[in-house]
């Protein structure tokens, strides 16, 4: 069985939501890159990804949110009224290498190594200990307060 089928739930989920994008399959991984339009389709994507216990190790998603999620102000059936408080892009993402650490990864994107627990605290969801992180997560990265 191919990792497309493997993952086709996370597949199918992605073209329900009409995630621009795609998901290959090459050197034994599969690739989800693409764009959707809020964080709420973004993580239904990871959710779908996440109930394969190998994900780890097999998938490398990089799953963006539309800027302008303007194009179609009509909500989804049902769906909760949109917040107005926090911007849909607050968070963009970040594929750990090997060799990244937390404090590089903060002072990358945040400015400064000691606010590596920001990023720590946005992705308590996958991170049980800032100082395990792996290669191929993919992490979430806050907008910083203090810029």
């Amino acid at each position: 069985m191919g990792l497309r089928e493997k993952y086709n739930h996370a597949v199918q989920t992605a073209k329900s939501l009409r995630m621009d994008g795609s998901a290959e399959e090459r050197d034994g991984k599969l690739y989800v890159n693409g764009t959707v339009n809020s964080e709420d389709e973004k993580n239904q994507i990871w959710n779908a990804l996440k109930a394969v216990p190998d994900w780890q190790k097999e998938v490398v998603a990089d799953i963006k949110i539309r800027p302008s999620t303007m194009k179609d102000p009509t909500p989804a059936p049902g769906a909760a009224p949109r917040q107005t408080s926090a911007p849909p892009a607050a968070m963009t993402t970040y594929t750990v290498q090997s060799g990244d650490t937390l404090s590089a990864i903060a002072k990358k994107f945040l400015g400064n190594a000691n606010d590596y627990m920001e990023i720590f605290n946005a992705n308590r969801d996958q991170l049980t200990d800032p100082d395990k992180i792996k290669p191929g997560q993919v992490l979430k990265i806050p907008q910083h307060a203090h810029k």
